[in-house]
């Protein structure tokens, strides 16, 4: 048999196997080049200011924090539900101190969670219910070192959720149904199936070698189709 024969089959069944995944390609792609990624990330669920700081505010003196944490690693002087309060990263953990008492804050309880995630969150929805997380799922799983934490979910059409640490009151992220979509979809799209996160994977390295094949093959049978035209 001649080589173009062997070309053709070759092609022919490359593109099947292929042919699916080159679908959810372009599929993925056009999800992700659709939507902004300033809605993909939540930026309209919540927002996030520091309110000013009055230096005129009586604070604790910070030898007691020392003396308390003795190295520490940083301190920050923010506010956290209209009230001033220091930071305190020491021995690889987090600390909430109310910088006008020196009374410890955290673990911060759900009642102090539930009113910053009311106090950021940027929709009309009600909360439906929060949630105390000992392992970060799947879509915060990029945030599992801050585990446990707490999940606030709203009641609105996107399901949207806000994850704060219990330690600082940080919010550690934001989710909703566009973003989990996207997050499917970059699954398909790089086909790591596994963390998600991995764009230089065996199975995708195939599937391109693969996809390259296809489109090699093809583009030798369109030559050569249009060299034996010119011959005859």
């Amino acid at each position: 048999m001649k080589l173009p024969f062997w070309v053709r089959k070759a092609h022919k069944w490359i593109g099947l196997v292929i042919g699916v995944q080159a679908l959810l390609w372009m599929i993925s792609g056009v999800y992700m080049t659709a939507i902004s990624l300033d809605v993909i990330h939540g930026d309209h669920l919540a927002h996030v200011s520091d309110a000013s700081l009055d230096p005129k505010t009586p604070r604790i003196d910070l030898g007691q924090i020392a003396e308390r944490f003795p190295q520490f690693d940083s301190l920050k002087l923010k506010t956290f539900l209209g009230k001033e309060v220091y930071e305190v990263a020491a021995a690889g953990k987090t600390h909430l101190i109310d910088a006008a008492s020196g009374t410890l804050l955290s673990p911060l309880p759900r009642e102090q969670i539930l009113a910053r995630a009311k106090e950021i969150y940027q929709g009309e929805a009600e909360v439906r219910e929060v949630t105390w997380i000992t392992k970060a799922p799947q879509e915060v799983a990029s945030r599992a070192i801050f585990a446990p934490m707490w999940a606030v979910h709203f009641d609105d059409r996107a399901n949207s959720t806000l994850y704060f640490s219990p330690q600082s009151g940080e919010l550690l992220a934001r989710r909703h149904d566009l973003w989990r979509w996207f997050d499917f979809l970059w699954m398909l799209h790089i086909m790591d199936y596994d963390t998600r996160t991995d764009v230089n994977n065996l199975l995708l390295r195939v599937a391109a070698g693969v996809g390259l094949a296809f489109a090699l093959s093809g583009a030798w049978l369109v030559f050569y189709s249009f060299r034996r035209r010119s011959a005859a």
